[in-house]
């Protein structure tokens, strides 16, 4: 697997930085899934002058970003040949850079969100992330990623587009018994009320809604969902975008994603069905070993 990843100048800016915490947990792993790092510049020399990944063959380093690195990142979420296409990417945002909202931020995760790859953008979810590559690969749980699988001590939203909401009834219908694990279950507007019509056909009480309703996106839903993630009252989101739609509150939404990267070690965000999936069957695996 190749991943893109770069960071913003906090999270590399000393020992105790998001990048550092991140590789303290994930070096082993990343060396025994042997994945391929295609890292931009200035994050590729704060992990050597960390003595962090030495000898790592499987890591290339790009130009710094003002060179073109992100950039070159985006075009290979796309694919350029065999050697240059990436299989996601980890970008850990520090939500009050500047550079977060560059173009190439912003179509990096786009294209990642268009080609149903992979985009992580907080500490939480990138060890998520590589447990979840571990499961697939067959290989025991790590115990520093047990509390990312603890489903019953956290709450998970979830949020889709107008174009991806039968997607997400049909994810909520398919994974039904593994996301009714979750300690609570919140939502926007009419995403809501259909998962509750769901779970009652479902044999839910009807007396008892399956996920809390907050408002509609337009009318403030993500804002509300955002205040509960900045309160560490909301752990996961799965967000179905739809990338090819304009949305009059796409200022909302960017709210509610610069909340999970505010609160990157508690946070993490999964934007599309074929990655949620990729999730579900994680947590089966690792509970299989449990």
């Amino acid at each position: 697997m190749r991943l893109g990843l770069a960071a913003n100048q906090l999270h590399h800016a000393n020992r105790d930085a998001a990048l550092f915490r991140w590789l303290r947990v994930c070096e082993p792993a990343i060396r025994e899934l042997a994945l391929e790092l295609h890292v931009v510049g200035r994050t590729y020399d704060a992990i050597l002058g960390e003595d962090m990944l030495q000898g790592y063959p499987a890591m290339k380093r790009y130009p710094y970003g003002r060179h073109g690195g992100l950039m070159k990142l985006v075009a290979e979420v796309v694919g350029l040949d065999q050697t240059r296409t990436l299989d996601g990417a980890i970008y850990l945002i520090d939500p009050v850079d500047p550079s977060s909202d560059y173009p190439e931020a912003a179509a990096l995760k786009r294209q990642c969100v268009i080609h149903h790859k992979p985009f992580v953008s907080t500490v939480a979810g990138a060890i998520d992330f590589i447990e979840c590559r571990r499961m697939h690969a067959g290989l025991p749980p790590l115990p520093a990623a047990d509390r990312f699988f603890a489903l019953e001590r956290q709450t998970l939203a979830l949020i889709a587009h107008d174009a991806l909401k039968s997607a997400m009834l049909a994810f909520a219908s398919e994974h039904f018994d593994l996301l009714s694990r979750f300690a609570e279950r919140v939502a926007t507007g009419t995403t809501g009320q259909g998962l509750n019509e769901l779970a009652w056909s479902k044999g839910w009480p009807r007396d008892r809604d399956w996920v809390t309703c907050y408002k509609s996106g337009p009318l403030g839903g993500d804002a509300q969902i955002a205040d509960r993630i900045l309160d560490h009252r909301c752990q996961r989101v799965i967000f179905f975008e739809d990338p090819h739609v304009a949305r009059q509150h796409e200022a909302d939404i960017r709210l509610l994603e610069r909340a999970v990267t505010t609160v990157t070690d508690e946070a993490l965000c999964m934007t599309s069905p074929q990655v949620a999936r990729s999730w579900t069957e994680a947590v089966a695996l690792r509970a299989a070993q449990a």
